[in-house]
Formats: structure tokens, C-alpha cells, sequence
């Protein structure tokens, strides 16, 4: 099964590490991440820009807005994610709390559906 862990950072606490640290975990993450890649784990994995980059679209009633920043008023932001492949949830969060940034922030591991399930079942 195909499993998306999505990392949601917190300002805060990563402003808050001491010199180096920082620095310190994305190198222990990316390791980490060419090992998970090396064993057939991890399909892919993405860091993103800061929250503030971001810009939230949406429609209603046929009017549509453009807001800065994302959507949801948090203290935790996406951060980055991995598409990892596991056998189950429970070894997918056995795979998520590998990585550094549940220290600083979470990971919120969600299943992928099967898309081309979905794409079948739908006539596209």
C-alpha cells in the first residue's frame, strides 16, 4: 500500500533549536530518506517553501478569491512530504516516526486511494 506522510513544521519550535541543528536533522532526514529509497521504501519526497509562499484558490457562488498564505490558520504549516510504500498504517507510522520532524512539528500519515481504481470505476 501507497502511503502519503505529510510534514507539518512549527516555526517556533525549529526557530528555537540551538545553532546547527537545524542543519543537523536535514541531514539525518536526507540519509535516512536515501536509505528508506535504497530498500524500495520511499517512492518520493518533496520539501516545500515556506507556508508564506503559498497561495490558497477556491470558487463560490461562481466568485473566485486568491488568498496568501494557507488555508488554515495553524501553527504547524506543510513542511515537505514522502510517499513511502508499507505494508500496513501501523508500519507506515512505524516509518514516519524515523523521521526528525515529529520533534518540531508532525507527521500526518494518510493511505492513498488507488487512483486508478477510481478511474475505472468512473469510465475516464
Amino acid at each position: 500500500m501507497k502511503f502519503l506522510l505529510m510534514v507539518y513544521t512549527d516555526d517556533e519550535l525549529l526557530e528555537a533549536l540551538p545553532a546547527g541543528a537545524f542543519d543537523q536533522m536535514m541531514h539525518g532526514c536526507i540519509t535516512h530518506a536515501d536509505e528508506l529509497k535504497a530498500q524500495g521504501t520511499l517512492l518520493g519526497s518533496e520539501q516545500l517553501e515556506h507556508g508564506s509562499t503559498a497561495r490558497t484558490v477556491r470558487v463560490r457562488n461562481g466568485r473566485t478569491t486568491v488568498v496568501d498564505g494557507p488555508f488554515a490558520e495553524t501553527k504547524e504549516i506543510l513542511g515537505g512530504f514522502n510517499l513511502i510504500e508499507a505494508d500496513s498504517m501501523e508500519d507506515a507510522v512505524r516509518i514516519a516516526q524515523e523521521f526528525p520532524w515529529i520533534g518540531t512539528g508532525s507527521i500526518e500519515v494518510r493511505p492513498v486511494r488507488d487512483f486508478e481504481a477510481v478511474r475505472r470505476r468512473v469510465g475516464a
